[in-house]
């Protein structure tokens, strides 16, 4: 895989071989974690336990992005992670942390508290104003791809053509982060967004077409619809098969593995680093 050196707000992130990025979510509705860390006792706990795993980052989101979830306010989603993240940042210092936010002013605020990564699921479709503020504090930028709006983007499932469609929005995406002066941007293709179970397969299989635009590819399969459902299992049971589309995204060129069960990406990065050792 390609050597990439990532400006952390300061702190350089080298990825020489694939990292895992730990899913934290805050909330009372996400698909899978959603209710279990709502009090900072918890929320160390399992921090703790993501980073004593191996996690790489801790990414910390306060509103789900699940079908059907509620858009919360701008002021209750700074209501949950603030606090998360200052205690995690004071009890964890040199671990780095990701805020998973659309909004300029969450993610500013979640700078400005220990958060040295920005995770925006729209791309910097929603809020633009977050390309000045990866820029302004040296935060790389995770650009997610999707379709329409945060209300309509798990039903529009439109393309000419998947590949070129999806490849030809992180061109522009990624010109326009250059433009407002950020140095390292992420590439999350977006499974599950705006995509059928069938496109999400065929994503999963060419991810290494992404790798031509010289950018971590992220993925983030865990314990997906688009797994679940094929099996007719839930998301509860869906480890074993997130641990197999894992692995199977990083043979084709993953460079980050954002997941719920660090331990278990963890042992995919360990097989990978085997058979191409």
């Amino acid at each position: 895989m390609k050597y990439f050196t990532l400006n952390c707000k300061g702190k350089l992130l080298t990825i020489d071989s694939p990292i895992v990025m730990a899913i934290l979510n805050v909330t009372p509705d996400s698909f899978f974690d959603g209710g279990k860390y709502t009090n900072e006792k918890s929320i160390l706990l399992q921090a703790e336990k993501m980073l004593n795993d191996g996690a790489t980052i801790i990414d910390i989101g306060g509103m789900s992005t699940r079908p059907n979830a509620e858009i919360i306010s701008e002021d209750e989603e700074l209501k949950r992670i603030i606090e998360p993240i200052k205690s995690i940042h004071r009890h964890f210092p040199e671990a780095i942390l990701s805020i998973d936010t659309f909004r300029s002013k969450v993610a500013e605020e979640a700078v400005l508290h220990g958060v040295s990564i920005i995770n925006d699921i729209s791309g910097g479709t929603e809020d633009e104003h977050i390309f000045k503020i990866a820029a302004k504090y040296t935060c790389p930028l995770i650009l997610m791809h999707k379709q329409g709006t945060l209300q309509t983007m798990h039903k529009e499932k439109n393309y000419e053509n998947l590949l070129t469609d999806i490849l030809d929005y992180f061109i522009v995406q990624t010109n326009k982060a250059s433009d407002f002066g950020i140095k390292d941007v992420i590439i999350d293709v977006g499974f599950g967004f705006s995509k059928t179970i069938e496109q999400n397969y065929a994503l999963l299989k060419n991810l290494n077409v992404f790798t031509q635009l010289e950018k971590p590819v992220i993925a983030g399969l865990s314990r997906k619809s688009m797994l679940y459902k094929t099996l007719n299992v839930t998301s509860e049971n869906a480890l074993n098969a997130t641990s197999i589309a894992n692995t199977i995204a990083l043979q084709n060129g993953a460079s980050i593995l954002r997941v719920h069960d660090v331990k278990e990406a963890m042992e995919c990065v360990q097989i990978w680093k085997m058979m191409n050792g």
